[in-house]
């Protein structure tokens, strides 16, 4: 589906990710939500692909990446775990520094990566989210209403899997339209490929396992990175849909918010979009990116 990049898999050492490479340039790693797989680019990618080495993967557990077991303390699904596979993938590249972009638990992956891989991470943009570190120290009804899921999927198993399971497309198609837009925004080609991958009942595991590690084991990291004053030091770029969560739901701002977490925030900017940014709005949104990436 995206024309003139090359599918691979690439075997990290804790699961087989699904890559797509395309164009030439600074080396720049695209990195999707829940509950996408690396299409969520498909509007995005080719763009940016005119000035850089773009490589988007399906994250571990999504998509048509492994799935491997999450473990008593959901360490398999961590985002240090997803973090070290996208490293690892852009190693066996050749790419031993170079740029990041990610949107929803993809940027919270990015995020992890920026304080794990400090000094291979050149410039990170991070789309529609503020860090979950803040989150579940400042719990509010509003966001807790808004982003329901969160508390859903860390059920112990198999109560989260067995209902999502049920009726898997009417669950994505539930999940996904949370605007006026419904699904319109979305590519067919694109959705249809979401719900074949939400099908699959591993997928549905990995991703309760996603959400069961950001709520212990992530946490625990993210604590213990914040009593020390860790931050992230390369050239931050935030970007938040105007009409979702992140840009309603917090006060202050997330602009705000990312102060305490990373220590050189060049831009940040509100998208005439809600969640899904990269396929409401974009033009927009690789223009932004693609400015950001060239370092203007």
């Amino acid at each position: 589906m995206l024309t003139g990049f090359t599918r691979s898999e690439i075997k990290t050492s804790g699961a087989r990710i699904v890559t797509v490479t395309g164009g030439s340039g600074p080396p720049l790693l695209l990195m999707h939500g829940n509950p996408f797989t690396h299409l969520s680019w498909l509007k995005v990618a080719p763009t940016l692909a005119r000035e850089f080495s773009v490589v988007a993967t399906d994250l571990r557990g999504y998509g048509d990446s492994e799935k491997p077991p999450g473990g008593d303390d959901h360490s398999g699904y961590s985002f240090r775990a997803m973090a070290q596979d996208q490293a690892e993938v852009m190693a066996a590249l050749g790419y031993d520094r170079f740029m990041v972009a990610g949107h929803d638990r993809g940027a919270r992956v990015l995020h992890r990566m920026c304080l794990d891989h400090p000094g291979r991470v050149m410039r990170a943009a991070i789309l529609d989210i503020v860090p979950q570190h803040h989150l579940y120290n400042n719990i509010n009804k509003q966001w807790a209403t808004f982003s329901w899921h969160w508390f859903f999927n860390i059920q112990p198993a198999p109560l989260p899997e067995k209902m999502m399971g049920a009726d898997p497309d009417w669950f994505i198609e539930k999940k996904l339209a949370k605007t006026k837009q419904g699904l319109s925004f979305f590519d067919p080609a694109a959705l249809a490929e979401y719900k074949r991958c939400f099908r699959n009942p591993e997928t549905i595991h990995a991703i309760c396992e996603d959400y069961r590690a950001g709520a212990s084991i992530d946490l625990e990291h993210d604590e213990k990175d914040f009593k020390a004053g860790r931050k992230i030091e390369c050239p931050v770029l935030l970007l938040w849909g105007a009409t979702g969560g992140v840009g309603r739901n917090h006060n202050p701002g997330p602009a705000e918010i990312w102060k305490s977490y990373a220590a050189n925030i060049v831009g940040a900017k509100a998208v005439a979009s809600g969640h899904y940014l990269s396929e409401e709005a974009p033009e927009e949104t690789a223009a932004a990116l693609r400015e950001f990436f060239a370092g203007k």
